[in-house]
C-alpha cells in the first residue's frame, strides 16, 4: 500500500501540470477555470451551489471563493441567490463563460491524450478508473 500511495502522489500533479502546458501556451486560462465552467453548464437545472463546486473541484473553500470572484470579474458567471433555499449563493455560467469553455475543450482533450490518455490502453484506462472510482467513493 505504501508504494501505491506514493506512486498517486508522484504521478497526478506532473501529469496534471503537463496537461496545464498545452492550455497555457494557447494563452488560455487555468484548467480549474475549465473545471468550475464545466461543471456549471453540466448542471440539469443552470446552476450549481457553490459548496458543490468546491466538491466537485477538490479545491479548497477559500480557492473556491477566489476563483469564483475571479469567474465572475471576467463576466464567466454570475452569483446569484438560491432559487430553492434563499439562504444559499448559486453559481450560473453566462453565455461568454459557455463559449471560453468551448474554445478551452479542443486544447484541453488533446493535453489530455497526449499525457494521459496515449499512455493507457483502453484496458488499463479501465481499471484505473475503476481503481479510482473505488477509492473516491470511500
Amino acid at each position: 500500500v505504501p508504494g501505491a500511495w506514493g506512486a498517486l502522489l508522484q504521478t497526478e500533479r506532473p501529469v496534471r501540470d503537463k496537461a496545464e502546458e498545452e492550455p497555457n501556451r494557447a494563452g488560455l486560462p487555468p484548467l480549474d477555470w475549465y473545471h468550475v465552467l464545466h461543471k456549471i453548464d453540466g448542471s440539469p437545472r443552470g446552476f450549481v451551489r457553490q459548496a458543490s463546486v468546491q466538491k466537485s473541484t477538490q479545491l479548497a473553500q477559500y480557492n473556491v471563493c477566489r476563483l469564483v470572484d475571479r469567474l465572475e470579474r471576467e463576466e464567466l458567471v454570475e452569483r446569484r441567490t438560491c432559487p430553492i433555499d434563499g439562504r444559499n449563493n448559486v453559481v450560473v455560467i453566462t453565455e461568454k463563460g459557455r463559449a471560453l469553455r468551448r474554445s478551452m475543450w479542443p486544447v484541453y482533450a488533446e493535453a489530455i491524450q497526449a499525457h494521459f490518455g496515449a499512455r493507457l490502453n483502453p484496458s488499463e484506462a479501465e481499471q484505473l478508473t475503476g481503481l479510482l472510482a473505488k477509492l473516491h467513493s470511500s
